[in-house]
């Protein structure tokens, strides 16, 4: 049988990365997930509240030194929104807070932020507020300026809006965003959905985040000591 050895190197790298992805994802197997989310919904069922349940992952590492290691950060888009109630401010200009009170977003002008004044416990109360912060081009520039470091310290420094892409749209991107970074703990907990998703969204949600921290960790899965899931007031599922 003739080979043809150009083509041999390139196909097994891609059985190995193939193989690689195969290893990395089977860790957490789909089973005790499903089993997990069927779990969670059937107590939802069970014992119904006023409010929607978000479902959180929650996280412990191992082999890992905060004070030593790197601390990792790094935020993913989730197919489906995690917490739909997620409240968004808009810092914008005349355009966006024009668009911003058309769609029934929070929204602060320069002259609203200026009245903060730097006032330290004044922009703490405004981080405390909200999830997270949007900003027109000509406002994010002058974040430091008129509000200082606070927004920043809080992890809540805000995400760029152009004028080319609508509004109402970076707001659905931006609920859809979780963050995972390390402090000075080993344990973590990240929204990952909420109890109003199919099992099949949340599946999806839990499933790219969960392949997403591990991505972040040095040692991938061999960092990772243990996965539950958990409804608000739910008990919690290990599913690793």
């Amino acid at each position: 049988m003739c080979v043809n050895m150009r083509i041999l190197p390139a196909a097994l790298f891609f059985c190995s990365l193939m193989l690689s992805i195969s290893i990395t994802c089977s860790k957490l197997q789909s089973d005790a997930l499903r089993e997990a989310i069927s779990g969670i919904k059937a107590d939802v069922e069970q014992k119904q509240r006023k409010f929607v349940e978000t479902i959180e992952l929650q996280i412990g590492l191992k082999n890992y030194d905060p004070q030593k290691d790197k601390r990792f950060s790094g935020t993913v888009k989730l197919p489906h929104v995690p917490r739909p109630k997620m409240k968004v401010c808009m810092l914008g200009d005349a355009q966006h807070v024009e668009e911003a009170e058309k769609i029934g977003l929070d929204y602060m002008d320069v002259e609203g932020l200026k009245k903060l004044n730097k006032n330290k416990k004044l922009v703490k109360k405004l981080a405390k507020k909200y999830h997270a912060f949007l900003a027109s081009e000509a406002v994010i520039k002058q974040i430091p300026r008129l509000l200082g470091p606070g927004l920043n310290k809080a992890g809540k420094f805000p995400t760029l809006v152009t004028h080319q892409e609508p509004l109402e749209g970076k707001v659905t991107e931006t609920k859809s965003m979780v963050k995972f970074q390390l402090k000075k703990v080993l344990c973590m907990g990240v929204a990952v959905g909420n109890c109003s998703m199919d099992e099949k969204q949340i599946f999806q949600n839990v499933q790219l985040s969960v392949n997403f921290l591990v991505s972040l960790l040095k040692k991938n899965w061999q960092n990772v000591r243990c996965l539950y899931l958990k409804s608000t007031m739910g008990k919690p599922y290990r599913i690793f």
